[in-house]
């Protein structure tokens, strides 16, 4: 056999270098945790990263631990107190270790025998999260790869249900064309499945929010009415817990309640929030949520398992099986609903990672007391922030925050300028300083700083520095603008 075969798996070479990289990432943890000053969003330009890399790869010799060093110190730093941007946690460290173990057995999962014991563990861990969602056990469901892979498939199946024909096998040939509702500031993935399935711009029924952007409940039935006039036949409604946006959760109960009025199947996209129902102190805000024929959550979200890691509940088991029935002779034999244990028939994947190990062992290592205690830790978070810039006149809130996603901006006294400018070149020279990570959203047309507090070891501290760099910020550029203008 080849001498580079060998060398490639060389146990002694892979025990080696496995154990430098966990030293050098536990160094790295350290050094987040106790709040190292460390450029959280290094500055990057991506032409010139590009071609960093183009040079490497072209540059003879390679050493792992410096490669490891580079990609380390060019990357986010999400284990990092001070960074507040994305919704993208900080994976346990632990679980995240599991992911070796997942990628070195490379176990398929498109049908049972290509990956039995992930199988076992993936459908444990879906009726795990199906009974702590208030879901029966005749609730099944599968773990396929994010947010938008896991709304297109629910609403595969919204779709296989309600149209009232077999649309898998005959195409979009309803003489009404199909739709759904949703909140105009619902995840872009729900829209982007509608046109996935051929429904085009028509396809998705915008429903108005109010002040704090939740769906408006008292807009639903004329929307729905409009709807139906212009010839549509709406056939589900999706409700946000919580919106991307502002990080507030739409009046699930009652979108329920007008879902059951209409025949409407009810799903609800509870990538980011959903698994507030798991934590007793904001359980109330996801009120309903076990009344949803459908339900997405991350786990690599708001239950610190690593990307990508997304549950597709269904309350009725039986549609987890008919959202792909379609025949693939090799793997799918005759194209009726098939066993659990066969995903491939079940997700949009044929090969699968095993996702489900991952949040097993953060089970049994911790509990579920560590979501609980994550999610409520990092929603009084949000809060907490959302107080302190109730110190300062110069600071608006958008919404007063339901969970760890919190929307201000900044109104220096006496600018007159234009507060979406000005607001949108301090988060620029945040993000270039770089010693805090925040990003920036449009509410109504107007521009807002979004901060998300996904680590758990940000605190008060952290806050008020943030707020501080940011007024002084907002200020500095304020009067330069005022200078310009005079």
């Amino acid at each position: 056999m080849n001498s580079l075969i060998h060398k490639a798996f060389d146990p002694e070479e892979f025990r080696r270098e496995g154990h430098k990289l966990v030293d050098q990432l536990s160094t790295y943890l350290e050094d987040c945790l106790s709040g190292k000053p460390m450029p959280v969003l290094p500055p990057s330009d991506p032409d010139a990263l590009a071609e960093f890399w183009k040079k490497d790869l072209e540059t003879p010799g390679f050493k792992l631990h410096d490669f490891y060093s580079t990609l380390i110190r060019q990357s986010n730093h999400l284990h990092h107190p001070r960074y507040m941007g994305h919704q993208v946690v900080p994976p346990a460290p632990l679980s995240a270790l599991t992911e070796l173990l997942e990628a070195f057995l490379n176990n398929g999962m498109a049908i049972y025998e290509m990956g039995p014991a992930s199988t076992a563990i993936e459908r444990t861990v879906i009726q795990w999260l199906a009974g702590k969602m208030g879901f029966s056990d005749k609730a099944d469901g599968v773990l396929t790869s994010g947010g938008s892979a896991g709304n297109l498939t629910a609403l595969l199946a919204a779709r296989q249900a309600m149209c009232g024909f077999n649309v898998w096998d005959e195409g979009n040939t309803a003489s009404e064309p199909l739709a759904l509702m949703v909140s105009e500031e619902a995840h872009y993935s729900v829209s982007r499945a509608a046109r996935i399935m051929g429904w085009g711009e028509k396809g998705v029924v915008k429903v108005p929010v109010n002040k704090r952007m939740q769906l408006d409940a008292s807009k639903l039935e004329e929307t729905y009415q409009a709807a139906i006039a212009k010839g549509l036949k709406v056939i589900a409604i999706v409700g946000n817990a919580c919106t991307t946006s502002t990080g507030t959760y739409d009046p699930l109960n009652t979108m329920a309640d007008f879902a059951a009025k209409h025949g409407l199947w009810f799903h609800v996209d509870g990538a980011h929030g959903g698994a507030a129902a798991l934590a007793g102190k904001y359980k109330h805000l996801t009120h309903g949520i076990e009344r949803a024929d459908s339900l997405v959550i991350d786990f690599h979200k708001m239950m610190l398992a690593p990307a990508l890691t997304t549950a597709v509940l269904f309350k009725n088991g039986q549609h987890a099986g008919e959202t792909f029935a379609q025949k693939a002779e090799y793997l799918l034999g005759d194209g009726q609903q098939k066993p659990w244990y066969d995903s491939a028939g079940r997700t949009l994947e044929c090969t699968k990672k095993m996702m489900g190990v991952k949040v097993y062992v953060l089970l049994k290592l911790y509990g579920e007391e560590l979501f609980r205690d994550y999610i409520t830790g990092t929603y009084d978070l949000g809060k907490e922030l959302a107080g302190l810039t109730g110190l300062y006149d110069d600071v608006e809130l958008a919404v007063e925050p339901d969970g760890n996603i919190v929307c201000f901006r900044c109104c220096p006294e006496g600018f007159n300028g234009d507060l979406n400018t000005l607001n949108a070149m301090v988060r620029q020279e945040i993000v270039k300083k770089a010693e805090f990570y925040i990003v920036q959203t449009s509410i109504k047309g107007r521009i807002f700083l979004r901060v998300t507090l996904m680590n758990p070891f940000t605190g008060n501290h952290d806050l008020r520095l943030l707020l501080n760099e940011i007024r002084d910020t907002a200020g500095n550029i304020a009067t330069a603008l005022m200078q310009k203008v005079h």
